[in-house]
């Protein structure tokens, strides 16, 4: 098990990944904010889904997916078509503009990407990929976490162990 001081600084850096995730929202087009690249994101993933499902897989209230879902809509890059079991609902589906608008949004990561990585080995970007990965298993479905009980948390860094210093984003 890593030591207490090496999970802090791992939170520190998680805490900064904002900053890149910040970056990367800045290269999407002014028409496609962030909410909407995730709905068309996931609707590409995973296929035509309800809204319900949407929200559930976004992990965001059913009133912000609702918000996301029209916006991507009048653009028409998704269908809204009534969900043949249910009336009531609505089925999600991408249309023709919408794989547009992600391979758009897939080019345009890519090359953020490889600039910003352009100095990083093909086996430190395997190495990076593969690791964020095994972090994302290890939580597995976030929004399914419970508390994770004192009785169970890190051991305490030694009092002998010299403060480490760091310029990065607080938690």
């Amino acid at each position: 098990m890593a030591a207490r001081r090496q999970y802090e600084e791992l939170a520190q850096q998680l805490s900064a990944i904002g900053a890149v995730k910040r970056g990367l929202g800045r290269i999407l087009p002014h028409e496609c904010p962030a909410g909407s690249a995730a709905v068309l994101t996931l609707l590409d993933r995973h296929g035509e889904m309800r809204m319900s499902r949407l929200a559930e897989l976004m992990a965001i209230d059913m009133s912000v997916t609702s918000r996301h879902v029209a916006h991507v809509a009048e653009h028409g890059w998704i269908d809204r078509s009534p969900d043949p079991a249910d009336k009531r609902s609505r089925i999600l589906r991408l249309t023709p503009a919408g794989r547009d608008m992600l391979a758009d949004l897939s080019e345009r990561y890519m090359n953020a990407l490889a600039h910003y990585l352009a100095d990083w080995s093909d086996d430190e970007v395997d190495q990076l990929n593969t690791l964020l990965g095994r972090l994302r298993a290890s939580f597995g479905d976030c929004r399914a976490l419970t508390p994770v009980p004192a009785s169970s948390a890190v051991p305490a860094v030694p009092a002998t162990a010299p403060a480490e210093r760091t310029t990065r984003t607080p938690v």
